[in-house]
Order: structure tokens, then sequence, then C-alpha cells
């Protein structure tokens, strides 16, 4: 059954009249789908630059500020937890209130926040304002979905996300590079002080253009106690996948908040069944489509972002690359993802999204599975066919996963579905890199000793070999000072094969999780509910 939708134009001096029952189209720009795209656009791309950008700022950054390693990996653990976990309420709070407002709230608070850390002397605010970031930038993602939802038919919303989907992938993988020319040549400030002129084209463009698209039976109270077990739950998940690589996955601080998090999320389930208008209404997940898109998310999430992880490492300690050429040699992957999010838009809206699907996490799974033949001499050329089918494979799926949550989620629901689908991204981003770092970590120190031995290197001690190891990890040579040159050299060769060895088996774990994710997609199909938010506004 499609929902009917009444249409705000809010911020105009008063309540404007619902548009016409019959779509008709609205005049000028204000509500024009197109531009409402660049609109969201605009601002999406502040969120998902700065998933990024700001890593290459951090050493100078610890450097300026006086901050310990532990300090430096607040600066994006806290962006990453207040993100993670407010991303679904605050889907909710778009639904209730109306994803324009939400929109403009977020852009509004993500660039003076961004402002605000670029001001700051000492490393407590950069983190205290890091969460405000996570938390404004939750606000802004969903709406972004949401408006396109709402104004776009179904017929033209597959391009628009992959519209949608070519700026983050262009703007996450664009980051190093940006990050590293400002650092670089301006200061580490300018890293987010760039946000600021950024916000405030989003947020004139939203005033002017925006139009307030609200569902008739959208909701009109807060489940307060589900907002605070499922932000509870998501928060000792992602605590637990954040510190376990620290802790260590046999601790029992890891398992605690594991557990404390199943906790939770059982609490929360039941509770939903209880209250009369649910944060997450459970029968949305009796749509197999939804249920599969979500799932899928979490597991392209989890090849792409946990063996990207190792990439950057390979690039730049295997390699030697500095940190703008190690984004420039990424650019195939971001070049095909910017070619491919269009054209994966015009597939799914002819085939459907199951095909394109399957297709994307084939593609996936063979490029993760290339990427773990790389050596320490592979040359530029040959990484660049993996990066570039990396990008090739990753295109449909993003788009098409993204239209199978939103499209099957009721129009009341498009701010939630919103959420739900950039936290599978999310909490999948931070599964890959724990799962597979926890796989690298083992195939490091199983390695290490043996390898070290049979290049003819003098035994380590216990705390010298697990010292050695959390170099190797991230493709260093531990060469202490005063090395000879030739131990330097061997040192290096065994730290870069070790390494390596690690990395091919991420990469293969990455790719089977890929494989998994090919039939996953298989269950997937066109949202039954896309339409309800076509015919508004003239494209």
């Amino acid at each position: 059954m499609t929902s009917q939708t009444t249409i705000e134009t809010t911020g105009q001096g008063g309540e404007a009249p619902a548009a016409p029952a019959d779509g008709a189209p609205a005049r000028g720009l204000r509500g024009h789908p197109w531009f409402t795209l660049i609109t969201v656009a605009v601002g999406v791309m502040m969120v998902a630059l700065d998933g990024t950008i700001v890593a290459i700022a951090n050493p100078a950054i610890a450097k300026d500020l006086g901050a310990t390693f532990a300090d430096v990996q607040w600066i994006t653990n806290a962006y990453f937890l207040a993100l993670a976990v407010s991303l679904i309420t605050a889907g909710k709070l778009g639904d209730r209130f109306g994803h324009r407002q939400t929109f403009l709230i977020g852009v509004t608070g993500f660039a003076a926040a961004s402002g605000a850390i670029g001001l700051s002397h000492t490393i407590a605010l950069v983190v205290t304002f890091r969460v405000f970031q996570g938390l404004f930038g939750a606000l802004l993602m969903p709406a972004a979905l949401g408006l396109l939802r709402a104004t776009f038919p179904a017929e033209k919303l597959n391009m628009a996300i992959g519209i949608w989907g070519m700026v983050i992938g262009a703007s996450t993988a664009g980051g190093p590079i940006l990050g590293g020319l400002l650092v670089q040549h301006v200061s580490w400030q300018s890293v987010f002080f760039i946000n600021v002129p950024v916000g405030l084209i989003a947020l004139t463009l939203g005033l002017l253009i925006l139009l307030d698209h609200r569902a008739e039976n959208a909701p009109r109270s807060f489940d307060i106690l589900g907002i605070v077990l499922l932000s509870g739950a998501m928060f000792c998940l992602v605590w637990a996948l954040i510190k376990a690589p620290s802790w260590g996955w046999g601790d029992g601080k890891t398992w605690l908040f594991i557990g404390l998090s199943v906790l939770g999320f059982a609490l929360f389930s039941f509770w939903e069944t209880r209250v009369k208008e649910p944060l997450i209404p459970l029968g949305l997940f009796r749509s197999v489509p939804l249920s599969a898109g979500v799932v899928l998310m979490v597991l392209m999430a989890i090849a792409f972002m946990g063996g990207l992880f190792f990439v950057t490492f390979y690039l730049q300690n295997v390699h030697g690359m500095s940190p703008v050429d190690a984004g420039l040699h990424l650019l195939p992957l971001t070049g095909m993802m910017i070619v491919g999010s269009p054209l994966a838009g015009l597939a799914i809206t002819k085939l459907g999204p199951r095909i394109p699907l399957a297709s994307g996490m084939a593609a996936t799974a063979i490029a993760m599975y290339g990427m773990s033949t790389l050596k320490a001499d592979t040359s530029s050329g040959l990484m660049s066919i993996w990066f570039a089918l990396l990008g090739f494979g990753l295109a449909p799926v993003m788009v098409g996963a993204t239209e199978v949550i939103v499209g099957n989620a009721p129009m009341e629901l498009s701010g939630v579905a919103g959420g739900l689908q950039q936290a599978a991204m999310q909490i999948g981003g931070s599964l890959g890199t724990a799962v597979l770092g926890a796989v690298m970590a083992s195939k490091v120190d199983n390695d290490l000793a043996g390898n070290w031995v049979a290049a003819g290197l003098p035994k380590l001690t216990g705390a010298q070999e697990a010292l050695a190891s959390q170099a190797v990890q991230q493709g260093a040579a531990p060469v202490a000072k005063g090395t000879p040159e030739a131990i330097a050299a061997k040192i290096s060769v065994v730290a870069h094969d070790t390494f390596i060895s690690g990395m091919s088996l991420a990469c293969l774990v990455a790719s089977v999780v890929a494989v998994v994710a090919v039939f996953v997609a298989l269950l997937t199909k066109r949202g039954e509910n896309a339409e309800a938010g076509a015919g508004v506004g003239h494209i």
C-alpha cells in the first residue's frame, strides 16, 4: 500500500498549503529534484571527506598539541562512536520533524564543530568537538537520503542514489589526497576549516532549494527507552570492536562489551514489540529484500573497508609512498566509483537490483583475491587493475543496497531506513577493520619469529618480538637507530614479506566475505515503496 505524502514548504514565513494530491510539479528552484540532489551532495561530501581526510592530519596534530598515540586514536574513535551510535535515532528525528530541518541543522552544526576544532589548542577540545561532528553528521546523512527518496520518482531514484554514492566514494577516496596537500602546504587546522565554507554553501542552497516532505502518518512521539537501549547496544558493540585490537580478542573486557551489546539488542527488540510508536518497527525486517540489503551493506563494508585499511599501509610503508602519492595510486578505485555509480543506477533501473548487486559483489571478490597476490615489488599498473576492478564492483552495491533498504521501507520511515543503511556501513567498516586486523595480527605473530631467524638475524626476546610485531602489522620495519645498513636491509625485507603474508590472508578472508555477499544479493529486489515519494517536483 503506497503512503500518501504531505508536503510543507517550511522556512518561508509561515505554514504553506499542502501540495496537490495529484503531485503537480513544483515551481522554480524549491523542491526541484536535481537541485535537491546537488544540495544534499554538498552536505554529504563534508561528512564523507572527514572520514578519511583527518587521518592524514593526525601526526601533525600530535606534534603540535603534544598528544600521545592514544590521544590521536581518540580523534578518530570519538567521531566514529558518535556517528555510529546516533544514526538511526537521527533518522527518526528526520521522520518526526522533517528531513529539511534535520539536514540544515546537521550541516550548520557540522561546519561549526569543524571550525571549533581548527581553533582548539588542546587535544581534549579537539576530541570533544569531534564528538559534535559525529552527532551532527548523523543528523545530516539519513536526512539526505530521506530528501532524495521523497523528491525523486521511482524511475529516477536509482540514478539519484547513484550520483549520491559517487559523491561519497569520491570524497572518501579523495580525502587522503586533499588532506596531504592541506597539511603539507597550509596547516592541520585547514583540514577542518575547509568545512566551514562548504557548510555555508550547503546551508545557503538548502534554505533556497530544499522542500520539507513529511508523510501523513509520520511518527508523533518518541520511543525514549528504545533510543537509550539501541544507543547503549550500539555503543558497546562499536566500543568492543574499537578496543579489541589493543585489548585482544581473548580478553574478558572485549567479550564483556560484546555480551552487553547482545543483551542491549535483545532488550531493545523486546521493547519495540511493546511500545506504541517504536523507534524501529521490527515489522520492517519482515521484508526479506530490506533485511538482505542491510546484511549486504555490512558484508560489503567488511570486505571494502577492512581490505583497504591494509592497502594504505602497503602503499606508504612497503612501497615508501607519501600520503599524497598513495592517494593518487588509489585514483583508479575512485575513478571507477565515480564512473560506475551513475551507470549502476541506470542498470538497476532497467534490470532491478539483483543482477547488478550480485555481479558487483562477484567483481569485489575477484578484486580482493587479486589484492591478496600483491608483493613488495608489484608494479603500479597491476595494482591499478585490482583497484579499478574493486571500484567497479563497489559502485552497484553502494547504489543498489541503498535503494533496496530505503525503497522497501514505508515513506514515513525513510529516515530510519537511511539511518539503518549508514549504520550498517559504519558497523561493517568497524567489523572489517577489527576482524581482518585480528587475522593480520595472528598471521604476523605466527610468521615473524621464523622469518626473522631464517634471514640470519639474531633471535628476538619476547618483549622485542612483541614490539617488532606491532610495527610489522603496519608494514613498518623495526630498525633501531644505529643499525648497520646490511642488517637494516635484511630487517626491512623480513618485515615487508611478513606484512604482505598477513595482508594476503586478510584480503583472502575479505574475498570470501564478498562471495557470501553474492548469495545475499540474490535475495534483494526493487523497493516496493519506492513510488511513495514520486511525483513531487519536476524532473
